[in-house]
């Protein structure tokens, strides 16, 4: 048999109540707040109980003890322990997704091969055009404003349903809060609410003085009102007709955070706003574009040179290798070329020989060559008889 809490335990229990960190959440069709009992015991380790007092020792001085103490509290029915049930989709959701992801994967397949059969078709123009594209998406991210809300990563929903086994343990086990009292500051909330509502109700029995000061307070209260609606009101037209007269080419708003969801003093900065959404405004528009899209260009072109540079080097070093075998017939030509730099060099150092000769020394050698080639063409002859 369970007994009736203690005040000690009350007290405790109201503490981590209020102080522990909770969720709200659905279970067999009804609201409710829980608690992981990790975070529980850090909770009561920071507290005042886990502090020695003079003469006294410390109700909770480790993890273990903290853990004893909950289960006492689960055991008088402060709180009790749920198990996590993730939600499944049904059967239809699964069939359609899988049906999405063939459709999807077979459109790829059929873009993938489209692509292929296109590039072997493609022209400058056309790489230009696509250049012009990335361009305009890359500004119409730029132009996304940074407040604009992200999309929040799905969360696996769950439900929690009663476990068997009712035991604290210390980690990641989930508790739903049984034990629910009425908070300080709840209380004092709802006993000002009913004294406010009797004084109203004795009005006529108000001293002179104070009526005639909450008459005036009502009144100024709703000029202050009225004020604002209208002033809400005169931006609109304001704006209206300076769009009309110029066209939509000024946009100008009077207390642009009038209705704005921000504080009392924001809604009132700043006390005006102008743009002009002219042609102006489009040429240094389109002025930025094109000065991105000839920046992109120009990179791209530098990539392609570096790439036909590194081209150049491995055809000349291929071609290096292909030479290597022919060597030894390049000796013999560069062998006999460098005789003749020899020769040459002999002849332009010894110049005045070729001033000395006379055309008569020169026909007179030209005479001997030709009797000793007779003479060669005769012995070559006579042999050639001898033996016939």
């Amino acid at each position: 048999e369970v007994g009736e809490p203690f005040k000690e335990e009350k007290a405790v229990a109201k503490y981590l109540r209020f102080n522990c960190p909770t969720k709200s959440t659905n279970m067999m069709g009804h609201r409710v707040d829980y608690f992981i009992a990790s975070k529980a015991v850090d909770c009561l380790l920071d507290s005042k109980w886990a502090k020695a007092k003079k003469g006294e020792e410390a109700l909770f001085t480790t993890r273990e003890s903290v853990v004893d103490y909950c289960n006492r509290l689960l055991k008088k029915q402060f709180f009790h322990r749920a198990l996590k049930v993730m939600k499944m989709k049904p059967d239809k959701d699964t069939k359609k997704e899988k049906e999405k992801g063939k459709a999807e994967s077979g459109k790829e397949e059929e873009k993938k091969s489209k692509k292929e059969s296109g590039k072997d078709e493609k022209t400058k123009k056309e790489k230009e055009k696509e250049k012009k594209k990335d361009g305009e998406k890359d500004e119409c991210k730029k132009d996304d404003t940074p407040g604009t809300p992200k999309k929040k990563e799905t969360k696996r929903k769950f439900k929690l349903e009663p476990h068997e086994d009712q035991v604290f343990l210390d980690g990641n086990e989930v508790y739903v809060w049984i034990y629910d009292p009425v908070h300080f500051k709840t209380f004092a909330m709802g006993l000002v609410l009913v004294i406010a509502v009797i004084a109203a109700t004795l009005f006529p029995l108000w001293p002179a003085e104070m009526r005639v000061g909450v008459y005036y307070l009502s009144v100024g209260a709703g000029c202050f009102v009225a004020s604002i609606l209208l002033l809400a009101v005169a931006r609109c037209i304001l704006f209206l007709i300076i769009w009309l007269i110029t066209g939509g080419r000024h946009h100008f708003w009077f207390l642009p955070n009038l209705t704005a969801d921000v504080g009392f003093i924001d809604s009132f900065r700043p006390l005006y706003t102008h743009e002009y959404k002219g042609p102006k405004a489009d040429l240094k528009k389109e002025e930025k574009a094109e000065s991105k899209k000839q920046q992109k260009y120009d990179s791209e072109e530098k990539s392609d040179s570096e790439k036909k540079e590194e081209e150049d080097g491995k055809t000349e070093a291929t071609r290096n290798s292909g030479t290597d075998g022919s060597g030894g017939e390049r000796h013999s030509d560069t062998d006999s070329d460098r005789r003749e730099d020899d020769r040459s060099q002999h002849s332009s150092g010894n110049g005045n020989d070729f001033e000395m000769i006379t055309k008569e020394e020169l026909e007179q050698q030209t005479d001997e060559g030709d009797c000793e080639e007779e003479d060669e063409e005769d012995t070559e002859r006579g042999p050639s008889h001898g033996k016939s």
